[in-house]
């Protein structure tokens, strides 16, 4: 299964269904219905709508078609209709102006004292699209295509993501591999310079104490310091973490929250191997480390 990220763009137009005529509701203009979707990344599903009034009321069929695909992210999906601007104005049809003026005469037989409709309000009636289905029926289909892109751009940006972790991990597996052997290296070089101090106490001065005791004293010393600076355990839980996030962007799916915990095991780690340090070059790995799994943990922010 293919990693995702939560950022994408995708849009589609579709061309007006009903073709312009003499008693359309729509003359001297080519109108198409036009879908945006886009999305950044969030911790959960956010799902906004921006739609015309004419397609309001599609908006619960809309978020169940988003909803069943997308797992994370604030994403929004906009919906408008082209042509309706200053230079394609839309033309009512006499046969529905004929219609709204009967309907006006019927209301003031009753109620004489109703004022007339403005002039918005014909237009708003006689060209709005509530009582014609066919932008409707034209905007799931089209949603549905938009989706497909949509979900397309996520999944190349997640594998471009993907790979990017996966250098980092070979990274990491190469400083681990270099910071193996420098704790027995420090631990020797401690236990050494132990010895010579010890050894260089008793000859500059009369002491009560036994050169063998003194020796056994200082190899306590190493053998504390020893335990005190060993990073075998957090190099071997680093590995671990290294291997199960390899595992993890195999399976893929919505792997995002899962990738962000081990990152913040990653860091721990990379931490305590720095406390831990010895060495001067132990101190630059542990660095190192921790400048990657920061990078990774901006990667992994925007995977779904």
């Amino acid at each position: 299964m293919s990693v995702y990220s939560m950022t994408g763009y995708a849009s589609a137009q579709q061309a007006d269904p009903k073709a312009p005529s003499e008693g359309g509701a729509w003359k001297n203009a080519q109108t198409r219905l036009a879908l945006e979707l886009r999305s950044v990344n969030s911790r959960f599903l956010d799902l906004s709508f921006r739609l015309p009034d004419e397609l309001r009321s599609h908006e619960p069929a809309l978020r169940e078609l988003l909803g069943q695909r997308l797992k994370r992210g604030k994403v929004e999906l906009r919906a408008y209709i082209e042509g309706r601007d200053a230079g394609a104005l839309v033309e009512p049809a006499p046969r529905m102006l004929q219609r709204l003026a009967a309907l006006q005469d019927q209301v003031r037989v009753w109620l004489p004292d109703a004022p007339g409709l403005s002039t918005a309000e014909v237009l708003r009636l006689a060209t709005g699209s509530d009582a014609d289905p066919a932008w409707a029926e034209g905007l799931l289909p089209l949603a549905q295509q938009v989706l497909a892109d949509f979900l397309g751009a996520r999944e190349r940006e997640g594998a471009r993501l993907a790979q990017l972790i996966q250098d980092r991990l070979e990274q990491l597996r190469d400083l681990a591999a270099q910071a193996q052997p420098l704790v027995p290296q420090a631990v020797q070089a401690q236990k050494q310079r132990f010895l010579t101090r010890w050894a260089e106490a008793l000859g500059s001065a009369d002491s009560a104490v036994a050169p063998e005791a003194a020796q056994e004293r200082a190899l306590a010393e190493a053998t504390a310091f020893a335990i005190r600076i060993d990073v075998a355990e957090e190099l071997g839980r680093l590995s671990a973490h290294l291997d199960e996030i390899e595992s993890v962007l195999r399976k893929g799916g919505d792997v995002g929250k899962r990738l962000d915990f081990l990152i913040q095991e990653l860091h721990r780690e990379a931490n305590t191997l720095g406390s831990k340090s010895a060495a001067l070059e132990l101190t630059r790995i542990s660095v190192d480390m921790k400048v990657l799994i920061e990078q990774m943990r901006e990667q992994v922010q925007n995977i779904e």
